[in-house]
């Protein structure tokens, strides 16, 4: 983060003394070794998902708007992945609202992949009741199943990835369950309806988000925006993102809590993470900004 630095003149290097032969218990290589740089890591083979259901494969791809009919794109889990991605990569620049979003997210994404576990373990259970008084009962497959290449930049997008695997194992289950008497048809499409609204709703949400913090003039938006002495320009980023957003929470803003996987390398020293703690959050207790030019976020 580097919110306080030291005049170079304050530093002193220390170097150590050479030595003119190794010590025992360090091996040296030979140079040729010794100068070949390694190569980046990469998937040994191509990840894929394999989908069984129509609506899991639509919950991954989306649906394209129609200019003909007007009817809205709808963002399925890819675009939601993109954008977590770019909001990750965002997250290296120290922007708070970065990481705030990553935390809530991938929160809710946890209570959608509860909820879903919760749903599919009590007729799993029935269904091992029923093998034990000796109907044996499968689960539908596909004949033709989807296999979609992955190759995501990002954690998120993996996370994603596994929530629509799970999402067709539970439509599979339930779709079972009705064919196979355990529900019935209006509770089926019910079961299915409410998770993909959940979906849906959660990949909504980042969007927005990103859409107004990757702006050019939000770009450069910092946790150093908020610290006494921030210029005219960082205080309108902050107003802006106030505005937009809402208030960061303070443990978010701090680093006391943080993202699962985030971009974010700063380690705040302690006289800096007293300035995180102490820095005002709120848009009421900034200067009223000049007004800006019409078209102008900020």
């Amino acid at each position: 983060m580097n919110l306080l630095r030291l005049p170079t003149d304050q530093l002193s290097v220390s170097h150590p003394k050479e030595l003119s032969m190794p010590t025992p218990d360090t091996p040296s290589l030979p140079p040729s070794q010794a100068a070949t740089p390694l190569g980046q890591l990469a998937d040994e083979t191509p990840d894929v998902m394999t989908l069984h259901t129509q609506d899991a494969y639509r919950m991954f791809t989306g649906r394209s708007g129609d200019p003909v009919s007007k009817a809205p794109a709808i963002p399925g889990g890819r675009r939601f992945a993109a954008v977590l991605k770019s909001i990750w990569y965002l997250s290296a620049n120290d922007n708070p609202y970065a990481d705030w979003i990553l935390i809530r997210t991938y929160q809710a994404l946890g209570v959608i992949r509860t909820q879903m576990a919760q749903a599919i373990a009590m007729p799993e259970a029935e269904f091992e009741a029923l093998r034990r008084k000796g109907l044996n009962l499968s689960v539908l497959s596909s004949r033709s199943p989807a296999t979609v290449s992955l190759g995501f930049r990002s954690p998120y997008g993996y996370a994603t990835a596994e929530a629509i695997v799970e999402f067709d194992y539970h439509v599979r289950m339930v779709k079972t369950l009705v064919l196979k008497d355990r529900l019935s048809d209006t509770d089926g499409r019910a079961a299915i309806r409410e998770v993909g609204r959940g979906l849906r709703r959660l990949f909504l949400e980042p969007i927005r988000w990103e859409r107004n913090l990757l702006r050019e003039e939000m770009l450069p938006l910092d946790r150093r925006d908020f610290l006494p002495g921030a210029d005219e320009a960082a205080r309108q980023r902050v107003r802006a993102a106030v505005a937009l957003f809402g208030e960061v929470p303070r443990d978010v803003f701090t680093g006391a809590e943080a993202p699962r996987h985030s971009q974010r390398r700063d380690t705040p020293t302690a006289a800096e993470l007293r300035l995180l703690q102490q820095a005002s959050l709120t848009i009421d207790t900034l200067p009223e900004p000049a007004v800006p030019p019409a078209g102008q976020l900020l």
